[in-house]
C-alpha cells in the first residue's frame, strides 16, 4: 500500500516558515475549516500566505477540487515570486491530490514540475520525496521499469538527507513496488528497513503503513493468522489518521484471506466497506479494484449477474485511471521533464558563472589598486575561467545533440527497438507468432500522378496519412512504412497483444469512414481518393535494416498475403483473410465472398467486414 499522506506531511515538517505550529501536524477538517477563516480574513503577509495556502491544500479533505484550487493558487503567487522552494510544494499538493482523485496522467505531470522547482531550489529532500512520487504513479500504472528507475533515484537521494521520515517512506513505497511485482523477498528488506525508520522516529502513520503492507505479503505467503493482526492493527491506526485510501486497500486484503477461506458473507462484507469508502471519498483506482475484487467474489459463488455488473464498473474506473492516451501523455510527460531537467543544470551553470563573473570584477578593481603585476595575475586567471567555460559550453553542446538524435531515433523506430540499437549497435530480428497487417492503396492514384503537380500530389497525399498516423496512435499500433499511395501497418508488435486483430479492424474501420468522409466533405476543392484495405493475421519476422538510415520492416507470407488482400478487395471495402475471420468474427459482422484466386499463391478464403457486431 502506498504512502502518499505522508509524502504532505513530510514536506510540511520540512518548512522553513511555521505560520502556526498546529497547521504543521493537523490532518483533520476541522482544521482545514479553521485555516479557511484565516484566509478570507486576508491580513498576511507573502510568506505567511504561501504556507497558509499549502496547509490549506493539504487539510482540505473532503473537497478535492478546493484544494486543488488551495494548490493553484500557490503556484501561481510562488511562481510570480520565483519563489521555488513554495512553487516545489505547490505543485507537489498538487500531484498528490490528482493522484487521490485517479487523474494519473495530471499527478506525474504536476509531480514532474515540483521536481524541477525543489532541483532549482537545491532542496535534495524535496526533489528526492518528488521522484518517489513519480515512481509511485508508474507503479500503479504497471511500469515496473519506470518505478524502480525512480525509486533508485529518490532513496539515493534521500540517503544524503537526515530526512529519515521521508527515506522510510521512499523505502515502504519501492517495497510496495516489489510486492506488486511478486518479489516478496525484495519487499521485506524494504519493509524492515522502513519500519526500522519509522519506530525510530515514533511516526505511528508511517508505522500504521508499514504493519499493513507487511501483513499483505505474509498473506500471499500463506501466513494468515500473523497477516490478520498486522493488517487489522494497521486499520485502526489509520482510522485515528482518516486515511481511507490506506484503510480501502486494506480492506481488500481482508476479504482475500476470507475468501481463500470460502467464507463468502464475510469476504463480501470487507469488500463492500472497502468500495463504500473509495465512493464516499472520491478514490477512483480503489473505486475499480473494490469492485474487482466483488466481481470474482459473486462468481465464486455462482451469482452471475452480480458478478458482471461490479465487473463492468470496474472497467469503467479503471479506464478512466489507466487509458492508452494516458499513458503516452505519461511518456512525452516523462521525456519532458528529463529536456527539462538538463535546462535547469544549465541555468544553474549560468547563474553559478554569473556570480563568479561579479567577483572577477571586484577582484579585478582590487588589482588595479595594488599594481600592475596583480593586473597580469588577473588576466591569467581570467584565460583559465574562460577555458573552462569553453569545456563546459562544450559539454553541453554534446548533451543536446546527443539528446536530439535519441529523438530522431525514437521517431523512426519503436522505443524498445531504438534501446537495442543504442546498446547493441545493432538489432537482432524477432519473430512474432502472432500480428495482424493492413495495407491500404487509392483508387486511380497512378492517373492522378500524372496531371498533378508534385506540391498538390504530396499535400493530398500528406492529407490521408496525418489521419491515419493518428488512427494507429489511438489503437496503440505501429506504422511501419509507406510507398506510394500505400500504407502499411502492423498490430501486436514490438509487444505482443491479444488483441491485435480486433484493434486493427477498428482501426480500420475508422480510416474507412474518414475517407468517405473526405469524398463528400471537401471544403478546398483537393483531389480526393477512394481507398482499398486489406489485412492478415499470422507469423512475421521483424528487425531493422540498413546501416545509416536505419528503417524498422517486417517479413513472410502474412505481410505478402495481407497485400494481395488489399490488391483483391474493392474500393470503400475491408478485406480480410480466414486467419484474420478466425480472430474477429464473434466481434464484427463479415460477408463470405468465397474463394478468390490469389496471384502466385492459389484460392483463398476471403471476406468483407461490415460493422461492429452487436452483442
Amino acid at each position: 500500500m502506498r504512502f502518499y499522506i505522508l509524502y504532505i506531511k513530510i514536506s510540511l515538517l520540512c518548512s522553513f516558515v511555521l505560520l502556526l505550529s498546529t497547521m504543521i501536524m493537523a490532518q483533520e477538517q476541522k482544521i482545514a475549516d479553521s485555516l479557511t477563516v484565516i484566509y478570507k480574513k486576508g491580513n498576511l503577509n507573502k510568506m505567511d500566505k504561501f504556507e497558509l495556502l499549502r496547509n490549506l491544500s493539504f487539510n482540505e479533505i473532503n473537497d478535492l477540487d478546493l484544494s486543488l484550487r488551495y494548490a493553484d493558487e500557490l503556484i501561481a503567487l510562488s511562481s510570480a515570486e520565483n519563489n521555488y522552494l513554495y512553487l516545489h510544494r505547490g505543485y507537489y499538493q498538487k500531484g498528490n491530490k490528482h493522484r487521490l482523485a485517479g487523474d494519473l496522467n495530471k499527478s506525474l505531470a504536476a509531480f514532474f514540475k515540483s521536481a524541477t522547482a525543489a532541483t532549482k531550489a537545491k532542496y535534495t529532500v524535496g526533489e528526492g520525496v518528488s521522484y518517489s512520487a513519480i515512481a509511485d504513479v508508474y507503479s500503479v500504472m504497471g511500469n515496473a521499469k519506470n518505478a524502480e528507475l525512480y525509486y533508485t533515484k529518490a532513496i539515493a537521494l534521500l540517503r544524503t538527507t537526515d530526512n529519515a521520515i521521508a527515506l522510510a517512506s521512499a523505502l515502504l513505497n519501492a517495497g510496495d513496488d516489489s510486492f506488486r511485482n511478486k518479489k516478496y523477498d525484495k519487499a521485506l528488506v524494504y519493509f524492515n528497513e522502513s519500519g526500522a525508520l519509522f519506530k525510530k522516529a515514533d511516526y505511528l502513520i508511517g508505522t500504521a503503513y508499514n504493519l499493513g503492507n507487511i501483513g499483505k505479503v505474509y498473506a500471499e505467503q500463506g501466513r494468515d493468522k500473523l497477516a490478520m493482526i498486522n493488517i487489522t492493527e494497521a486499520i485502526n491506526m489509520l482510522e485515528v489518521y482518516q486515511d481511507y485510501y490506506g484503510i480501502s486497500d486494506y480492506l481488500i486484503n481482508i476479504a482475500e484471506i476470507y475468501s481463500k477461506r470460502n467464507d463468502w458473507p464475510t469476504a463480501v462484507h470487507y469488500a463492500k466497506r472497502s468500495l463504500e469508502l473509495a465512493q464516499k471519498y472520491g478514490l477512483k483506482e480503489q473505486v475499480s479494484v473494490s469492485n474487482l475484487k466483488l466481481s470474482e467474489l459473486y462468481e465464486k459463488v455462482g451469482n452471475t449477474s452480480q458478478s458482471l455488473k461490479y465487473y463492468k464498473d470496474h472497467i469503467t474506473y479503471r479506464d478512466s485511471v489507466t487509458n492508452l492516451k494516458a499513458v503516452q501523455q505519461m511518456a512525452d510527460l516523462r521525456t519532458n521533464f528529463e529536456v527539462s531537467k538538463k535546462q535547469v543544470q544549465v541555468d544553474l551553470l549560468k547563474k553559478d558563472q554569473e556570480i563568479q563573473h561579479l567577483k572577477t570584477k571586484r577582484q579585478r578593481n582590487l588589482i588595479y589598486a595594488i599594481g600592475f603585476s596583480s593586473f597580469l595575475i588577473m588576466l591569467l586567471a581570467i584565460g583559465l575561467y574562460r577555458r573552462y567555460k569553453f569545456i563546459k559550453e562544450t559539454k553541453v553542446i554534446i548533451e543536446e545533440e546527443k539528446k536530439r538524435s535519441d529523438t530522431l531515433l525514437l521517431n523512426i523506430l519503436p522505443e524498445e527497438t531504438a534501446h537495442e540499437l543504442k546498446q547493441n549497435g545493432r538489432v537482432e530480428a524477432k519473430k512474432f507468432e502472432s500480428v495482424t497487417v493492413l495495407f491500404t492503396d487509392f483508387k486511380s492514384f497512378t492517373q492522378y500522378a500524372n496531371i498533378l503537380s508534385p506540391e498538390k500530389l504530396v499535400e493530398s497525399i500528406d492529407y490521408y496519412f496525418s489521419k491515419f498516423d493518428v488512427i494507429m496512435e489511438k489503437y496503440g499500433l505501429e506504422k511501419i512504412k509507406t510507398v506510394g499511395d500505400s500504407y502499411m501497418c502492423a498490430g501486436g508488435l514490438p509487444f505482443p497483444t491479444k488483441d491485435h486483430a480486433q484493434k486493427m479492424i477498428l482501426a480500420a474501420l475508422e480510416i474507412n469512414d474518414f475517407v468517405k468522409t473526405s469524398l463528400t466533405d471537401n471544403s478546398n476543392c483537393q483531389t480526393r481518393f477512394e481507398i482499398r484495405i486489406g489485412i492478415n493475421s499470422g507469423p512475421v519476422v521483424a528487425g531493422v535494416v540498413g546501416s545509416k538510415k536505419f528503417s524498422y520492416d517486417i517479413w513472410g507470407d502474412t505481410v505478402n498475403i495481407a497485400s494481395r488482400m488489399e490488391s483483391n478487395s474493392e474500393e470503400g471495402r475491408i478485406n480480410i483473410s480466414e486467419n484474420t475471420y478466425a480472430l474477429i468474427k464473434d466481434s464484427f459482422a463479415c460477408e463470405y465472398r468465397g474463394e478468390i484466386e490469389v496471384k502466385n499463391i492459389g484460392r483463398m478464403k476471403m471476406y468483407f467486414v461490415n460493422e461492429i457486431r452487436n452483442i
